[in-house]
């Protein structure tokens, strides 16, 4: 997969890979949320993503159910914790409560920061 990052103005900085572009940017003006919130949100977007196909492949309604990311970080402001939450309904039934958590832990996103990949950055010359 190959995305390209570029520079549309201001603090703005976007992201495209196949069709899709996704606009980050900082404040104090801000017209897109910064990569940092972007990259979190992908946490609890992919562990949704995961709930939201278990309870498809069982006919399970989804309506009502939500997932509530907490983020706690330490005295230097890194990312000690990430709690995923997921809220069901008072009808969701009781017995799936597991699997939902199972489900929601087979995010790709956490996997891969539980073994993060190696970085390699370099400049080349745009021709």
């Amino acid at each position: 997969m190959e995305m390209m990052i570029d520079f549309p103005g201001g603090a703005r900085v976007d992201a495209h890979f196949g069709s899709f572009t996704v606009k980050t940017d900082q404040p104090p003006s801000a017209s897109a949320p910064t990569p940092f919130a972007v990259f979190l949100s992908s946490i609890g977007t992919c562990a949704g993503i995961y709930v939201l196909g278990f309870c498809q492949q069982r006919g399970l309604p989804t309506e009502g159910i939500r997932i509530l990311q907490r983020i706690h970080p330490n005295m230097t402001g890194m990312i000690e914790k990430i709690d995923l939450e997921i809220q069901v309904p008072p009808t969701f039934p009781e017995k799936y409560y597991d699997s939902l958590i199972r489900s929601a832990e087979l995010c790709a996103v956490k996997k891969h920061l539980e073994n993060p990949p190696k970085f390699e950055v370099t400049t080349a010359v745009k021709a």
